[in-house]
């Protein structure tokens, strides 16, 4: 299921140290440039697989452009 989370309910999870997978979804380029603490960038579903083999993660997708 797919919902959208707001800046501030992700910064909460964040703080609090809730276990979850956040992927950055730019190119190299942008993911170079900043991208938010602890996110990886995304590569492939195989990558998502296993950064979170466990099905109930939760995996925040995200992009940003810090230009």
């Amino acid at each position: 299921m797919v919902k959208t989370m707001d800046r501030e309910t992700l910064r909460e999870k964040m703080e609090s140290g809730e276990d979850l997978l956040l992927l950055e979804v730019l190119g190299e380029a942008s993911y170079r440039q900043g991208h938010l603490p602890g996110a990886v960038r995304y590569e492939s579903m195989e990558q998502v697989r296993r950064l979170a083999p466990e099905k109930d993660t939760l995996i925040v997708a995200y992009c940003s452009n810090f230009n």
